[in-house]
Parts: structure tokens; sequence; C-alpha cells
């Protein structure tokens, strides 16, 4: 079963948090992080640099006097601006307050969330660990994917459901005091890992047959032509993500790539999540273009043989066209995937181009461009 969501505890650097009126996400893998003033109805969306200093935290929280707190370890962060690090300060994380599985601020307190403990910790300094107490969670309060906070209120993001991607309201995690379930909205999930899962449909990757050479001659003959593929990525389908985005970025080159790099991450997760489990760092992810090459092919009498690009996308769509060619003589597609599992890297550079052949009388190949 597809899960979509990549929950807070597989995916280091990205957490939710709340500072007054608005909801925050945070994405150390994409280098920003989106603002919005309800997920519900995805309105008022920002996506936002992140300063190189507040990223990777293992937590990240607001609370409101307006400042955001980032967790690493036995310290914590605290700043006033994730985009400058304004009014930096790191203090220590008491001991009580380690390990925690989920931290929020809200009604002028910490919580902190051992999932696996079924207990909650509240405390009004992580630091000194003032005015502790503990509680036990309430069932419902223990499946959250994320956690976040305002002055009054929290909010769970529930597992994906039949009823798609939704967040809960409440007032006690030690009760069953839920004041509201909610969708996420579509321009949300699509900042989430795993959520063009959700939006788009999973990942695919297939061979797609776009060339097929006959020799119907009773003599051997020498085919020679040049050929036209695409490569690169179809940043038009992949700008749809962004139309009620507004995209603050630090320069234009890192709001350029954003939607190369939300691609990316989708097709390196697993299966479980939506993704391909590939590695598509060695690809072309400049805007799709026509690629010329020359071809030089021996073909025996009555030889016919077929060229497969390889090709990603999600749902119906292709979003990705590889530089991978085959040629063989099988009119089935190809069955392997020539991408490297998302944790392993290629030492090559995308420009050059990878042609596998199976068809050992297809002795002569010239690949140009």
């Amino acid at each position: 079963m597809m899960e979509g969501i990549i929950p807070k505890s597989k995916t280091k650097g990205t957490d939710f948090c709340g500072i007054n009126s608005y909801y925050y996400i945070i994405r150390s893998d994409l280098g920003c992080y989106m603002q919005s003033s309800n997920f519900n109805k995805g309105s008022d969306i920002s996506v936002i640099s992140l300063h190189p200093t507040c990223k990777n935290g293992d937590h990240y929280l607001g609370i409101g006097d307006g400042y955001f707190y980032i967790i690493k370890g036995t310290s914590y962060r605290r700043v006033s601006n994730l985009t400058a690090d304004s009014s930096a300060s790191v203090h220590s994380l008491h001991p009580n307050c380690q390990g925690g599985d989920h931290y929020l601020a809200a009604f002028g307190k910490f919580y902190i969330i051992f999932q696996g403990k079924g207990t909650y910790q509240r405390t009004t300094n992580m630091n000194r660990d003032t005015d502790a107490v503990e509680y036990q969670l309430h069932p419902k309060c223990k499946i959250g994917l994320y956690s976040w906070g305002l002055p009054n209120i929290y909010y769970f993001l529930k597992p994906v459901s039949e009823w798609g991607v939704e967040y809960y309201k409440g007032t006690n995690f030690n009760k069953d005091e839920c004041t509201g379930v909610y969708s996420v909205h579509p321009d949300v999930l699509n900042f989430l890992p795993g959520g063009l899962s959700i939006t788009k449909g999973p990942a695919f990757g297939i061979w797609e047959n776009f060339k097929t050479i006959t020799n119907d001659r009773n003599t051997p003959v020498t085919w020679q032509k040049r050929i036209n593929k695409k490569v690169g990525y179809n940043k038009e389908k992949m700008s749809e993500i962004t139309h009620n985005w507004k995209i603050a970025m630090s320069t234009s080159a890192e709001s350029k790539d954003l939607l190369g790099l939300i691609a990316k991450c989708q097709f390196s997760l697993s299966t479980e999540y939506g993704g391909s489990y590939v590695s598509t760092e060695n690809e072309s992810w400049n805007e799709a273009t026509e690629v010329e090459e020359q071809l030089t092919l021996e073909l025996k009498p009555n030889e016919r043989v077929y060229l497969w690009q390889y090709k990603l996308g999600f749902g119906q769509e292709t979003v990705l066209f590889c530089r991978d060619l085959k040629i063989d003589d099988e009119q089935n597609p190809p069955t392997e995937v020539p991408l490297p599992p998302a944790h392993e890297k290629k030492n090559q550079d995308w420009l050059t181009p990878r042609i596998t052949m199976q068809v050992p009388q297809l002795n002569t190949l010239i690949l140009t461009f």
C-alpha cells in the first residue's frame, strides 16, 4: 500500500511549525520553507530561501514571541528569521527535553511528544525544563506524521486515508478534544515530501519506442540517418504545481531549480511514498529540448530493430526525458532500470550520451550531438 506522505521520522530537516497566524513547512533538502496562513485553503503561500545555518535541524518549532527554535542533538538555536538567521542564540537542551519525536509550542508553553512511550512533556523553558509536567498522550494523538502549534491551538498531520491528506486540530493532548479535521490544499501538498504522489499520481519509469528501423530487402543494408530525441524535463507541466506560490528565493538560479529539485526528490523516494527510488542527479534538468544524433547501423536482410528512450513521470504525465538510448531487436520494452538507485551516485557528466545495444549484428554505431 502506498503511504504517500513521508513521516517526520524518515526525513531529517523537514518539519512543520507555526508562529502567530502563519503555518510553516521546512524543507532543508530543497533549501527553502513554505509559509501559509491556511493549509486548508492554500492561502497566502510563499516559498522562501532557508539560511544555510537553519538547515538540517532535527526539529523546528515556533512560539508566539516571533522566534523559531531549531533543535539539533542536545542543543537548540533560536532565531527570529529563517532566511537571515537573525537574532541567533544557541542554548543547551535540558536532558528531560531531549529525544522527543515531535516538538511544538502553544499556549505559551513547549510540548515534547514521545510517541513510543505514549507521553508528552510540557515545559515553559527547554533549557532549564521549568514548570515541567508529564502527561499521558491520548491514542488519537499518537498517529501524527508532523505537528505544529499556534498561540491557542495545536495541529497534527494525519496519515493518508481514504479522505486524502488531512490535519487534526485540538486543544488537549491528554484528552480527545478535537475541534476540527481539515483537508490539506493541493498547493500545500505539492511542497510536502511525497505530496506529488497525491496530487499527480505515483512516479513511473518506462522505455518508450520512438523509432523502429526495418530492412525489407533480401540483402544487407547500411542505414544512416539523423534522429531527434527529447532530453530534459517538462518544465511546463511541473510549473503547474507552483501557480499559486509566491516564490522569493535568494537567487534567480534557486528559483529556477526549485521545480527540478521537487521532482528529483520525489523520484528518489521509495515506491511506498510514490517514488521510483532512482537517482536522477546526472540527468539533464534543463528544460526539455530536441537533441540530434546521427546513427549508422548495418542491418541484415529482413531485420528489424527498435530504438528505446527511458522517461520518468508522475501519474500519466511525462516529466523527465532521460538520455538513455537502447537499441535491440525485441519489440517488447526493455525491463531493466537504467538509472542508479537513489542512494548511489554516478560520476558521469550528463552530457555524455549513454547507449546500450543487445543486437550483435549492429556492429557500427556513431553517436554525436
